[in-house]
């Protein structure tokens, strides 16, 4: 029952960027020119980071940054990125979705949480 517990945020963040994947391939196939279509995958995270918490959202961060290196840069279905200003693009978004992840799910954190580790830290 444990393993399921952990195990259902994981799947449900891995499903989330599955299905904005699959969005932003069918944006990118429709429309030519450059379209930094891997910052799109900031709401989902967030979502994920306010449903359960900010490892998830981590885990759906590198996941994004994985799908999107391998459906919307250049050479398509490879995980190689064809130039360096679209690799660093891709590097950007990683270091803002993991700090945006973490910030998100540290925000709506609850108060009493706050107030316990208040309290462990003065005991």
């Amino acid at each position: 029952m444990h393993f399921v517990k952990t195990a259902v945020p994981a799947l449900v963040a891995l499903a989330v960027m599955l299905v904005a994947t699959g969005v932003l391939w069918c944006i990118r196939i429709e429309s030519v020119g450059p379209q930094h279509l891997v910052f799109f995958y900031l709401l989902p995270t967030a979502f994920v980071a306010v449903l359960y918490g900010s490892r998830p959202a981590m885990l759906a961060a590198i996941a994004a940054a994985v799908c999107a290196a391998f459906f919307l840069y250049e050479p398509l279905y490879s995980f190689s990125v064809a130039r360096p200003v679209e690799a660093g693009e891709l590097l950007c978004f990683v270091g803002l979705a993991l700090i945006g992840a973490k910030c998100t799910a540290d925000l709506l954190r609850p108060a009493i949480n706050f107030q316990q580790q208040n309290r462990a830290a003065k005991d």
